[in-house]
């Protein structure tokens, strides 16, 4: 049994959007890249489910949340026969006894939040246990790589700005609720900023090295190396983009292990864990969805990864970490 834990997709808007557009698809069947099947086939034990919308294209950020979490609770209800939401370390263990797979309520962008510690209160009352701190824009929360990326020069400028004063409050009012930092898409600065304003273990949900993959979503060495002497987690993403150099005729699974490598060396074992970013990045013949996984495990078995490593990979890691957290 892998019992495969991924700590990111994007099901929940895909699912939110086909129902707002009247195509209508559901967790349980559907023609994306995770339902009931394709999880089962994949033997996870927990996905997590984010909540993430284009703040530039939703007029209240807010709303739109609050009703994908809606949608989430929809479809958990519709479900229950094999997967249930999970708000504690306890609750996956529950779920793990009675045979059915653990969905993680988690968000995607900060923008929701409006930077204020009530509304975050709110959305950890309603299940959100991982907020992902910006996306690709400036927040009240903080500030992207993206906005220190020239696209002319192909540079990342090193004077970059991090947490905002609202966004240090929010961090730290974040690790005593017990809901997981999640620095991917942020500035190096803000995830120095990060480690400078909390104590307790964080992820980077989904995420690669930059040192093997060039681009600005990617970690850079010392902030790989600060994450895991933290004991935090981060979760190897599956785009190509964000594995191989545009130029770099390897298979995703050649570059998922040479990201797994990197991260060994850098961080050792226990800094890595699976956030394969499905339904939020295009299909690809390799990797088309969550039943292959197997795959990537089948990679790391032949890779010369003990079976004891693998599971550290696939569960251990961010287990260890929910138990800390949560």
């Amino acid at each position: 049994m892998l019992n495969t834990i991924d700590m990111h997709c994007d099901t929940i808007m895909k699912i939110y959007q086909s129902k707002q557009n009247g195509s209508a698809e559901y967790l349980r069947s559907n023609t994306f890249q995770i339902d009931r099947k394709k999880l089962k086939k994949g033997e996870y034990l927990l996905q997590n489910f984010a909540l993430f919308m284009d703040k530039k294209e939703t007029a209240d950020p807010y709303k739109t949340c609050k009703e994908m979490i809606a949608c989430f609770y929809e479809e958990m209800e519709k479900n229950q026969d094999w997967i249930k939401p999970v708000k504690s370390y306890a609750d996956i263990q529950a779920n793990q006894n009675d045979n059915l797979m653990s969905a993680l309520l988690t968000m995607e962008e900060g923008a929701p939040v409006c930077g204020d510690l009530k509304k975050l209160e709110e959305f950890y009352q309603e299940g959100v246990r991982m907020m992902t701190l910006t996306w690709n824009y400036l927040n009240e929360i903080g500030f992207p790589n993206a906005a220190f990326f020239n696209e002319e020069t192909q540079t990342l400028t090193t004077a970059q700005q991090g947490l905002t004063e609202q966004g240090t409050a929010i961090v730290q009012r974040m690790e005593q609720l017990g809901m997981i930092i999640d620095v991917s898409h942020g500035s190096d600065q803000l995830v120095e900023d990060v480690l400078t304003h909390t104590k307790k273990p964080f992820v980077a949900s989904h995420s690669n090295a930059r040192a093997v993959c060039s681009h600005f979503r990617n970690l850079p060495d010392p902030l790989i190396k600060k994450i895991a002497e933290r004991g935090g987690v981060i979760g190897i993403n599956y785009f190509d983009l964000f594995l191989k150099e545009e130029n770099r005729f390897v298979s995703l699974t050649d570059a998922f292990i040479a990201h797994v490598n990197h991260f060994h060396t850098i961080g050792g074992i226990d800094c890595i864990g699976l956030g394969s970013d499905f339904d939020g990045i295009p299909v690809s013949s390799e990797l088309p969805d969550a039943s292959s996984v197997t795959k990537l495990y089948q990679a790391l078995d032949q890779a010369g990864y003990s079976s004891g490593e693998v599971e550290k990979i696939f569960t251990g890691n961010v287990l260890r970490l929910y138990k800390e957290c949560l």
